[in-house]
C-alpha cells in the first residue's frame, strides 16, 4: 500500500511491500486512487529504489539483539516508485493506503505507453521475463529517428545491442511486408576485428546459452521465443572490405578469418576526384584557413581535370616526373606522350610539382594562388602523411569494367544489409572510407527522396564527429542527425562517451541508450536523462543488460536481450549437418 509516512505526489511515492511479497528494481506497478466525485485515477510507475530497515529501535547495533530474538522490531520494506503515466491526466495524488499491484498484461502496457504505438517491436526484456516494446515511428523517422548508445569498451557491448535491435526491426513483423520489407536496409561499420563478418552464419551456442539463462532466471520460454523473434542469422547480406595491400593486380579482400564471400571495393583515382573525396582525407579538420583554401582549390582543380572522361587513371599533359620519380612510382604514358596518373602516389607527386616544382619553384601560380609556401608544404606533407593508408583504396591502373566491379554498392539490390569491414585500416583511411560512403548514401536520398530507410550502424562517433573541430565527416554525421530521418537516413551510433561527441548528434537522438558507464561520466550533462538512482546504477551494469529510454516513456527501463543468435567470430560458426569441424574448415579456406 501507498505509504503515508512518506510524501506522496504525482510523479513519486513510496510503497509498503507486503510480507511474503518479493519488489526489486525496474518492477512496473501501478496504482488506482479516486478522486472526491469518485472517478479512478491511475497511476503507472516503475520501481527505482528500494530498502528495508527495522523499525522501533533505535541503535545500530540493536540489530544483533533484534535477530536474537531480546528486541522487538518488525522489518520495514518500502519501494519507491517514478511515475510513468497518469490516466486521465488529472495531476492529483494518490492517498496513503491505495493498493499497488505489479503492471501486468494491459496495466504493463499501459504503463509503457504501448496503446499510443501504431507500431512497435522488441527491445529487450524487463526483469520480469516482459517485453519492452520500443515505438517504431520513434525511430524510422515518421515521429522521430536515431538511436544513440553509450558505454564502456568491451563490457557495455553497444555493437551487440545495436545488431539485435536491427535484428528485431526485421524481423519482428513491424515492417510492412509490401512497401517496406524489401526497401529496409542497414549499413553497418566494422571498425573492431572481424566480428561482425559472420552474421549470416548461426551462432553454434546459442542454443545452450540460451537455455542456461532460461533455467537461471526461471523464464517460462526461451528468450528469443518470448521477444518473438527467431533464433536465426541475418539474412541477405553481403560484406565489403579494403584491399590487401601490395597484391598487385590480383585484389582480394584483406581480412583472415573469413577468406570467402567477401568482397574488396576499391575508388578509381578519376573517381576520387570527380567525386571531390580530397576533403575526406583530412578527417581532422583544416589544420588552418589558408590550408582549407588550398583543399578548395585543389579539389576543384582536379574535379576539373578529371571532368570529361570515364577511364580509371587521370591523364596530363603539364608534367614530366624527374627520373627518379618516373621509376619509383611506375609513372606510365599513353599514345599521345601524355602522362598517366595511376596511383595516389603519382597524384600526390603532380601535386607536389604543380604547387612547389613547376616554374623553378614558385609552383603554377593558376594553383598556388598567392599561398605561402609553408601551407602549401603543410599540405603535401599531411597528403604524403597517409599515402600509403589510402594507396590500395584508390587506384588508376585496372580496367573500366574491373574498377567498376570494385566500386562500392551499399545499396546493391537483393541485399538487406552490408557489412563494411574497415578494422585493418588505419584511422586516416577509416574516416576516409565512413566519410565517403555516408556523403554518398546523403546526397542519393537527396536526389531521390525517400523511396527506403537505410539505418547506419556507426560505432566511435566520438572519434568521426568529436565535440570540438570540424571536418568534412562530421558535417555528414550532422546532416544526417538533423536532416536524415526525412530522407529515411537512422543513424545508429555508439560511443564510449557521449560527452566527447557532437551534442546536436546526441540529442538528435530519439531513443538513447547506456550501458557500463564510468561513474564519473555518468554525472556530465549528457546523461541528464536518467534519474540519479539510474545513473548511481549504470556502473556496475552487467553485459547483456541496458538503460533504454524513449519519448514514451518519461523514465529509462532496464531490458536485458538475448546472447546473438548469429556468429561473432569464426569459431561460433555452427557446422552444417553431417560435416565436421575440420570439413567446415577447409571449405571455408577453399581446400
Amino acid at each position: 500500500m501507498v505509504l503515508g509516512t512518506e510524501d506522496v505526489t504525482p510523479v513519486s511515492f513510496w510503497f509498503a511491500v507486503t510480507p511474503g511479497a518479493s519488489v526489486g528494481l525496474d518492477d512496473l506497478v501501478t496504482v488506482q486512487t479516486r478522486k472526491p466525485d469518485g472517478s479512478p485515477v491511475h497511476f503507472y510507475g516503475i520501481v527505482d529504489h528500494v530498502r528495508t530497515r527495522h523499525e522501533g529501535v533505535t541503535f545500530d547495533s540493536d540489530v544483533a539483539d533484534v535477530v536474537a530474538g531480546l528486541l522487538p522490531a518488525a522489518v520495514s520494506y518500502a519501494a519507491r516508485v517514478q511515475v510513468t503515466r497518469v490516466s486521465p491526466e488529472n495531476f492529483i495524488p494518490p492517498q496513503p493506503g491505495d493498493e499497488v499491484r505489479r503492471a501486468r498484461g494491459e496495466d504493463l502496457r499501459l504503463a509503457l505507453s504501448a496503446d499510443k504505438m501504431k507500431r512497435s517491436f522488441p527491445g529487450g526484456l524487463l526483469a520480469d521475463g516482459q517485453v519492452l516494446p520500443l515505438n517504431y515511428q520513434f525511430v524510422n523517422g515518421e515521429q522521430g529517428g536515431h538511436i544513440n548508445i553509450s558505454g564502456i569498451s568491451g563490457v557495455a557491448t553497444k555493437t551487440s545491442y545495436a545488431l539485435f535491435l536491427l535484428h528485431a526491426i526485421f524481423r519482428s513483423g513491424v515492417l510492412d511486408a509490401r512497401s517496406e520489407g524489401h526497401r529496409t536496409r542497414a549499413l553497418i561499420f566494422n571498425v573492431k576485428g572481424e566480428d561482425l563478418l559472420f552474421l549470416d552464419q548461426p551462432n553454434r551456442e546459442v542454443a545452450q546459452r540460451e537455455a542456461d539463462t532460461q533455467a537461471a532466471k526461471g523464464l517460462p520460454a526461451g528468450r528469443y521465443e518470448l521477444l518473438g523473434l527467431p533464433m536465426t542469422p541475418f539474412r541477405d547480406v553481403q560484406f565489403l572490405a579494403p584491399p590487401k595491400a601490395g597484391a598487385g593486380d590480383v585484389i582480394v579482400p584483406d581480412v583472415e578469418q573469413r577468406p570467402s564471400g567477401v568482397t574488396p571495393f576499391v575508388f578509381s583515382l578519376r573517381e576520387f576526384c570527380v567525386r571531390r573525396m580530397l576533403p575526406y582525407v583530412f578527417p581532422d579538420g583544416n589544420a588552418s584557413l589558408n590550408l582549407g583554401f588550398v583543399i578548395g582549390n585543389i579539389e576543384e582543380k582536379l574535379a576539373r581535370l578529371a571532368a570529361g572522361d570515364d577511364a580509371p587513371y587521370l591523364t596530363v599533359e603539364d608534367w614530366q616526373p624527374d627520373t627518379e620519380t618516373l621509376l619509383a612510382e611506375d609513372v606510365r604514358f599513353d599514345d599521345m606522350g601524355q602522362t598517366r596518373l595511376q596511383t595516389f602516389a603519382q597524384l600526390i607527386s603532380y601535386l607536389e610539382y604543380k604547387l612547389l616544382e613547376q616554374n623553378d619553384g614558385e609552383g603554377d601560380l593558376k594553383w598556388v594562388l598567392k599561398q605561402h609556401q609553408g601551407t602549401l608544404r603543410a599540405f603535401i606533407r599531411r597528403l604524403r602523411g597517409v599515402q600509403k593508408h589510402l594507396q590500395p583504396l584508390v587506384r588508376g591502373d585496372l580496367p573500366p569494367e574491373r574498377a567498376q566491379a570494385y566500386r562500392p554498392d551499399i545499396l546493391k539490390a537483393g541485399v538487406q544489409t552490408t557489412v563494411v569491414d574497415i578494422h585493418k585500416l588505419g584511422a586516416h583511411a577509416q574516416s576516409f572510407v565512413v566519410g565517403v560512403l555516408l556523403r554518398d548514401l546523403f546526397e542519393y536520398k537527396e536526389r531521390t527522396g525517400r523511396q527506403d530507410t537505410v539505418f547506419v550502424v556507426l560505432d566511435e562517433l566520438n572519434k568521426y564527429a568529436p565535440r570540438d573541430g570540424d571536418s568534412p565527416i562530421k558535417d555528414v554525421l550532422l546532416d544526417i542527425a538533423e536532416r536524415g530521418r526525412s530522407l529515411g537516413i537512422i543513424l545508429i551510433g555508439a560511443q564510449q562517451t557521449a560527452s566527447e561527441v557532437e551534442r546536436r548528434i546526441v540529442s538528435n537522438a530519439a531513443i538513447r541508450v547506456v550501458g557500463r558507464l564510468d561513474l564519473a561520466e555518468a554525472e556530465r550533462p549528457e546523461y541528464r536523462f536518467l534519474p540519479q538512482s539510474f545513473r548511481s546504477r549504470a556502473g556496475i551494469l552487467q553485459p547483456g543488460t541496458m538503460l533504454v529510454s524513449q519519448p514514451d516513456v518519461p523514465n529509462p527501463v532496464l531490458v536485458s536481450y538475448p546472447f546473438p543468435a548469429w556468429a561473432t567470430r569464426r569459431d561460433e560458426v555452427a557446422e552444417e549437418v553431417g560435416k565436421t569441424a575440420e570439413d567446415t574448415a577447409k571449405d571455408w579456406l577453399g581446400l
